[in-house]
């Protein structure tokens, strides 16, 4: 385990509490029923500063001259280990994940109200976890008892998750490694995916090709409930039944990505069940992919949030005048959203540690004020359209649905897209058999 990362993370924070003390919790587990559980996974912003995996777990971030980082963490037990595993116990932890103190988690309300006595500002996630809101207030009420003897409260709670979601924003380089490793896993389980697909097939199945490919090499699993979507199911933006058969000569959706080390990776395609497009799944993915790339090539350092989505509009927009959906120029129709009934979600968001990752879209409220692209920041390029069946589109449209959806990286002089799984049509239909 390399703790450099998370470590200077950690310096950072600790750089900018001043005198106060921050309290990040990890996970709770969570029960599925009775007394079996879900597979566990860590909370996001505690994975971020510390890399540590196990639950029961707080970071205590001590802030000031002598600021220190501590964890706290289960006690090393050969009992407990043996019927759940490793455990790293307080005095490995500290070493292995570079924290100046570790101590058993059983410790820590006794310890809490003194790491908390004579600090100006407690960091803490108010309403994120009512258990942990709880234990907050008592170890308040205790410091505030000992007034008498000079001993002062934190007078001000601060969210620490402003403070984080703006790191978390601008991705290091170890979490671009991560995101990259991702991204070519899940590239190639889509990859998978399209050379095992057949008519006749489950869309179960097809997620099953996606689950091996990415457990095979050494994803976590997935990073979110996949879709596989085929024929009209791929009208409904978050389908995740996957349970229909498919035919030919419909299409199907797959937005899958998996999860390595915390990080995600997110990626769409769309192809025909039997391998070869029809003229009119062509005509409408054409659309789509030539949006994408116009998308792509508008995320770079200095544009805006908004200014890749609306390279995106002007393309779909002009597609939908050109299928004779909509009449009048690009300008009318991305101005008037005439494109909403085919096209009515953004055209990315922001990836990391969660699929939908934090951090803001807009600098303030006013309509043009959106977030300035930097070098590091790491977002989705999504593009689609989606001709349900029964809408007043021709009926050759009908139960047709396109999306693609890349991972890409800001960088110092442009963009890079993590992911590789094949997109153009001559490609899809080679990887499938039929190019």
């Amino acid at each position: 385990m390399h703790h450099q990362p998370y470590s200077k993370r950690r310096e950072i924070v600790l750089a900018r509490l001043g005198d106060g003390v921050a309290v990040i919790p990890t996970a709770p587990e969570r029960l599925r029923n009775r007394d079996a559980h879900y597979p566990y996974r860590f909370d996001s912003y505690f994975w971020y500063l510390s890399g540590f995996p196990e639950p029961e777990a707080v970071i205590v971030l001590v802030g000031g001259k002598e600021a220190k980082s501590l964890l706290f963490c289960r006690d090393k037990d050969e009992e407990q280990e043996v019927w759940d595993g490793f455990r790293y116990g307080p005095q490995t932890a500290a070493e292995a994940f570079g924290f100046s103190e570790a101590h058993p988690i059983a410790s820590l309300e006794q310890q809490l109200p003194a790491l908390l006595a004579n600090r100006s500002v407690l960091w803490h996630s108010l309403g994120h976890d009512a258990d942990w809101d709880t234990r907050i207030a008592a170890a308040l009420n205790t410091v505030r008892g000992e007034n008498r003897s000079g001993t002062r409260a934190p007078h001000q709670i601060r969210d620490l998750r402003s403070l984080l979601d703006e790191m978390r924003l601008t991705k290091d380089a170890h979490e671009i490694d991560c995101m990259r490793r991702a991204a070519d896993i899940a590239s190639a389980g889509h990859a998978r995916a399209m050379r095992a697909c057949r008519p006749g097939m489950a869309e179960y199945e097809l997620e099953a090709e996606l689950s091996y490919e990415f457990r095979r090499r050494g994803a976590d699993g997935h990073a979110y409930a996949p879709i596989v979507a085929s024929g009209a199911n791929a009208c409904i933006l978050h389908y995740v039944a996957n349970n229909k058969l498919l035919a030919a000569p419909s299409l199907v959706l797959i937005d899958a990505g998996c999860e390595l080390a915390g990080y995600a990776s997110d990626i769409t395609r769309t192809f025909p069940v039997s391998g070869r497009f029809s003229a009119s799944q062509r005509e409408v993915y054409e659309i789509v992919l030539a949006a994408q790339q116009a998308a792509i090539a508008a995320v770079r350092p200095g544009a805006s949030f908004m200014d890749y989505h609306q390279a995106a509009l002007r393309v779909l927009s002009q597609g939908l005048i050109d299928l004779k959906l909509i009449t009048g120029s690009v300008d009318g129709a991305v101005d008037s959203a005439a494109y909403k009934p085919w096209y009515m979600h953004r055209t990315g968001h922001w990836l990391g540690l969660d699929v939908h990752d934090v951090g803001e879209y807009r600098n303030s409220p006013a309509d043009d004020d959106w977030t300035t692209l930097v070098a590091g920041m790491t977002l989705t390029v999504e593009p689609g359209l989606y001709f349900r069946p029964g809408s007043t589109v021709p009926e050759h449209l009908h139960g047709i649905g396109v999306r693609i959806e890349d991972d890409v990286l800001v960088t110092a002089d442009g963009c890079t897209v993590y992911s590789s799984a094949p997109k153009t049509i001559a490609e899809i239909e080679e990887v499938m058999g039929h190019g």
